[in-house]
């Protein structure tokens, strides 16, 4: 069931109900060079590449924002990056900066054109979160109330055990930050020790 979910979405990406033709100039970039059989059969990259149909809502030199083929919401846009990242922790910092930085810009717009006052801003990483398109993308959702979009909504939570399988959860959460952060030069850990 969950595999046929990811086709169509992957489907629907490919093969857009009524094709629109992308019109722009678009920058030069890893997508645009097509070297690897991955870019080369990205829709992400054929899109950038202009090879591929999209209705493009922005673009700028690092990213481009597109209305989704197989909306969740009237509205419902992504934001790609114009290089090819298969992942988000593979995607450079400066690049995900980029992406988020013009996610108020045109999330406003977007709210407005829709008549929604709130969206969701979602990453869909790895196959097992429901990534299906391999290329970093950010998902704009616009939302209305009681639209009932996301089952998990009326799920109840639960609030957090502060027990000692959660600290150690936090002890190792923080060990990775500093490690990651000795691998990554130019990214800081500033891990704490306690809850404050």
């Amino acid at each position: 069931m969950e595999n046929r979910r990811r086709i169509a979405i992957l489907c629907s990406h490919i093969c857009p109900p009524e094709p629109v033709p992308f019109s722009g100039v678009v920058s030069v970039s890893v997508c645009a060079s097509a070297d690897s059989d991955k870019v080369k059969g990205c829709v992400f990259c054929k899109i950038i590449r202009g090879q591929s149909p999209a209705l493009k809502l922005y673009e700028d030199d690092m990213c481009l924002c597109i209305l989704d083929t197989n909306p969740l919401s009237r509205g419902h846009s992504l934001i790609i990056p114009k290089s090819h990242f298969s992942s988000l922790e593979g995607t450079p910092p400066s690049v995900v900066g980029a992406m988020c930085s013009k996610v108020p810009f045109i999330s406003n717009a977007i709210m407005k054109a829709t008549g929604c006052d709130s969206f969701n801003l979602l990453v869909n990483n790895g196959a097992a979160a429901g990534q299906v398109i391999f290329h970093t993308h950010i998902h704009i959702i616009p939302r209305k109330a009681s639209d009932c979009l996301w089952a998990s909504e009326s799920l109840r939570r639960c609030p957090l055990k502060l027990d000692e399988e959660t600290s150690q959860l936090a002890d190792q959460v923080r060990d990775q930050l500093s490690k990651n952060s000795k691998d990554s030069p130019g990214q800081e850990s500033n891990p704490v020790s306690h809850i404050s």
